[in-house]
């Protein structure tokens, strides 16, 4: 009885977390079938990673706020409650008497910055630039997820176009060997070469199997980038063409470009510029500070006559003043930190002649892999073309009797190279112009 409530149990809480995960989907209203846009779309809302650095700019933003509050006097209030029992000598009959008092004292006080050596106005041009950093983080991270969600998109219909391929293959197969067996039975061809139509057969199989494992192990692959659950469903659109032929803009061009306008170059252009106010804020270590205060303050005693508001009008005291802070000896605190903003300079500077440096190389082995990509599907093409006509011509003599089972077989699998490279070239040739174009600043479009 114990084992079957339990089972029944298990049965339903995962019944319920099923149909909680359904209800979770269904309230974030996935759509069934994704096209690449919707892809991109979704990943540049909802990834974690472009999350996370939205949440690194608002803390920039807040930074920012607190930056330029420090140009604000500061306001603050106190009140003290003080009660007081004690043994005191009495002069006038000699002795101790005890006693006990009561008072209460209010303060109000003020303080503000006005010249600090640049400080604050530096420091608050600093976090505007480091807001605008982290926006470019944001940016330039988006950049990446979607030549990766492009690629992983590409990779499907590739595998799709395959499994088409491969399942005409498999059609064909099919109706030689409901032939070869006609004609063995009939004694036209040897039992050998029903047994390889038969192999062949089994083979082109296999390779459709293979082919549509291939697709769904690129949907997973796709599904993990859009981050989304296993427990969603998934499948994307087909597009009408995939243009693998489009002319390719002058390398030059596209590197001056990029120069210009890519989230990394400029994000190192920042890097140099928050570099040199963290230089200007060391060197206001330098300058003296200037400083206004203003103090309010009052007080009541029950060991006064007078009465609470009498006292604390009697009682009312105001201070107002400058101060001046000038920096003789620090042991070289702010020595150390000037040079330590001169090396971050510098640093800064390295950082971004990386940056180009690596963009310039990317963008010249995208132009490169562009050329011998549409070169490839070129001769790809005028392949396939060729093989075709070979397997047609040795399918029809084959029919015919005038060619054996062995050159036919070498035929199709000379053709099944042939289109499995056209394939391969097809896709690899758009995917390279999309990336090369993407440098451009042209978006991904398909």
């Amino acid at each position: 009885m114990f084992l079957r409530l339990s089972v029944f149990t298990i049965f339903g809480l995962g019944l319920l977390a099923t149909t909680a995960r359904a209800q979770d989907s269904a309230s974030r209203q996935l759509p069934t079938r994704w096209d690449l846009q919707t892809c991109l779309d979704y990943a540049k809302k909802n990834n974690i990673q472009l999350n996370s650095l939205r949440l690194t700019a608002r803390t920039a933003q807040q930074n920012y706020l607190l930056s330029k509050a420090q140009r604000e006097p500061n306001l603050q209030g106190g009140v003290g409650l003080t009660y007081t029992h004690s043994k005191n000598a009495n002069p006038v009959v000699g002795g101790f008497q005890t006693q006990s008092s009561f008072s209460n004292s209010l303060s109000l006080s003020s303080g503000v910055t006005l010249y600090n050596g640049g400080y604050i106005s530096n420091d608050i041009r600093q976090k505007n630039l480091e807001i605008e950093s982290a926006n470019l983080n944001i940016l330039q991270t988006e950049n990446d997820i979607t030549l990766s969600i492009t690629q992983a998109y590409l990779n499907i219909l590739l595998a799709r176009e395959n499994v088409v391929y491969v399942q005409d293959l498999v059609n064909t197969s099919l109706a030689q060997v409901d032939q070869g067996r006609k004609q063995y039975e009939a004694g036209s061809i040897a039992r050998n070469a029903y047994i390889q139509l038969q192999a062949q057969m089994a083979t082109d199989k296999y390779n459709l199997v293979a082919a549509q494992s291939a697709v769904r192990t690129n949907k997973i692959t796709l599904k993990q980038l859009l981050q989304l659950s296993v427990y969603d469903s998934f499948d994307i659109v087909t597009p009408d063409t995939v243009l693998s032929k489009e002319a390719v803009p002058a390398l030059g061009q596209v590197v001056e470009t990029a120069m210009k306008d890519r989230p990394e170059i400029k994000n190192g252009q920042l890097g140099i510029e928050i570099s040199r106010y963290d230089l200007l804020k060391a060197r206001a270590a330098y300058l003296p500070i200037l400083t206004a205060s203003a103090n309010l303050s009052s007080g009541y005693s029950n060991n006064q006559h007078d009465d609470y508001f009498k006292q604390l009008d009697n009682n009312f005291f105001q201070q107002a003043g400058l101060s001046l802070s000038i920096p003789i000896f620090n042991r070289r605190v702010a020595k150390t930190n000037v040079e330590n903003a001169k090396i971050g300079i510098e640093q800064s500077q390295l950082n971004l002649k990386n940056v180009q440096t690596n963009l310039a190389l990317a963008i010249e082995q995208a132009y490169i892999n562009v050329v011998n990509a549409q070169g490839q599907y070129d001769a790809a093409v005028e392949g396939l073309r060729a093989s075709q006509e070979s397997y047609r011509i040795a399918g029809e003599q084959l029919k015919a009797g005038v060619a054996n089972i062995v050159e036919y077989l070498q035929q199709k699998t000379l053709y099944t190279q042939a289109f499995q490279v056209y394939i391969q070239a097809k896709y690899s040739a758009a995917l390279s112009i999309k990336i090369y174009d993407f440098y451009m600043g042209i978006a991904v479009k398909l």
